[in-house]
């Protein structure tokens, strides 16, 4: 929707200020990423739906740089659409999405957002790597490229094919699906950006582009059943793309293959686990339970709960391509760093998470937090490749 369209939205908010919290004030701080790391009403939702009125809209008061950084610091985490309690709370993030449209038409993005946009333009990938290769974190694993018939493909995503720590979890997640015995395959340079967070930086025109492209692809070969390594390619696939196949996130897979008997973790993982839910996968479409049943089926385990968990968790504060840009900033006040702090508080010695972004932002953090040694992040499939 073009921003005009929600002008009978936008007028509506008097900053009551509940989209800052969690729902039920259970947390004594902030949860929305933004405000809790700048503390400005400027950089809260209502704040910035102010802003967009009167600039944007109303052209009471002049768009300005400080205005676009306000708003692509936001990490689209959706606490907002949560906690606000009123009937257009759905409406939010298109809010703020169409917002970032009309920058973007203007010309006026941050340099590194015209970067990252840039980059995936012109390579496929937000790293300027090559296309060819997309696939060869998979080298030595015995995982294959995708063959018409197959069970599933395995769509990685550009974190997970590219970025190191992301490479980890698609190794885990690629080993424990050789295991169940499932017929799967990557597609390796045929593979391409998802789009999800072109999408949601508001360059609606690359996203058409990179859909087309990766719906042709998995048309030629036939796919029917797919599942991501990333909570950010599943909203993509699942909410953006046009039907025609089933998208299932990793862990929900995983899921169905230990109760259907398919995947066995018997050996301990004696360890206390907290388990971080990421925002595509928890607040945009509802998937709470899927890994910590997964968690829950490994033998040894202590499960402990965060203060915020399920639709009051805390962004790890990657959403929205800032895991690249890091237009959000705040140093050691950053919500990556509160995170891994409040995950250390339960007494928990290891922080799962079902997300390659939420695994390279929380593992920097704990570096940053001074907690090596006394936290781990791990993937959840890190953590059933290791029980099996």
């Amino acid at each position: 929707m073009e921003l005009k369209e929600y002008a009978d939205v936008v007028h509506r908010c008097f900053r009551c200020g509940y989209c800052k919290f969690t729902y039920d004030f259970s947390y004594r701080g902030f949860n929305c990423p933004l405000y809790s790391t700048r503390r400005l009403e400027s950089c809260s939702p209502g704040g910035l739906m102010w802003l967009i009125r009167a600039s944007l809209m109303e052209r009471e008061i002049a768009w300005s740089d400080r205005l676009t950084d306000i708003l692509y610091s936001c990490t689209m985490c959706r606490n907002c659409v949560q906690q606000c309690r009123f009937s257009f709370n759905h409406k939010l993030v298109g809010i703020f999405e169409a917002a970032r449209e009309r920058v973007i038409e203007a010309g006026s993005v941050p340099p590194k957002v015209n970067h990252f946009l840039t980059a995936i333009h012109g390579y496929g990938n937000p790293y300027k790597l090559l296309r060819q290769d997309r696939g060869s974190w998979a080298e030595g694993t015995g995982i294959r490229l995708y063959r018409e018939g197959d069970d599933f493909l395995y769509y990685v995503g550009c974190v997970g094919s590219y970025d190191s720590t992301g490479q980890r979890a698609a190794r885990a997640l690629g080993e424990v699906l050789l295991k169940s015995g499932l017929a799967f395959g990557i597609l390796g340079s045929q593979e391409t950006c998802d789009g999800n967070e072109v999408n949601t930086l508001g360059e609606k025109g690359l996203f058409e582009v990179l859909k087309q492209q990766n719906v042709q692809t998995f048309q030629n070969m036939h796919v029917a059943k797919i599942v991501t390594l990333s909570p950010h390619s599943y909203n993509a696939l699942l909410n953006h793309y046009p039907g025609g196949f089933e998208v299932f996130h990793y862990t929900q897979l995983l899921r169905d293959l230990i109760k259907g008997g398919q995947l066995h973790p018997s050996r301990p993982f004696p360890e206390r686990v907290t388990y971080h839910d990421p925002c595509f996968l928890a607040r945009y479409n509802q998937e709470y339970e899927a890994p910590r049943e997964v968690i829950r089926s490994i033998p040894g385990i202590e499960l402990v709960e965060m203060d915020r968990n399920r639709e009051n968790a805390f962004c790890c504060g990657g959403g929205s391509a800032n895991f690249y840009t890091d237009v959000l900033g705040g140093g050691r006040d950053r919500p990556s760093v509160a995170r891994v702090h409040e995950a250390y508080s339960t007494g928990a010695t290891v922080l799962a998470v079902s997300c390659p972004i939420c695994l390279t932002m929380l593992e920097d953090a704990v570096k940053t937090a001074g907690l090596e040694g006394q936290l781990r992040v791990k993937d959840v499939s890190e953590i059933v490749r290791e029980s099996l």
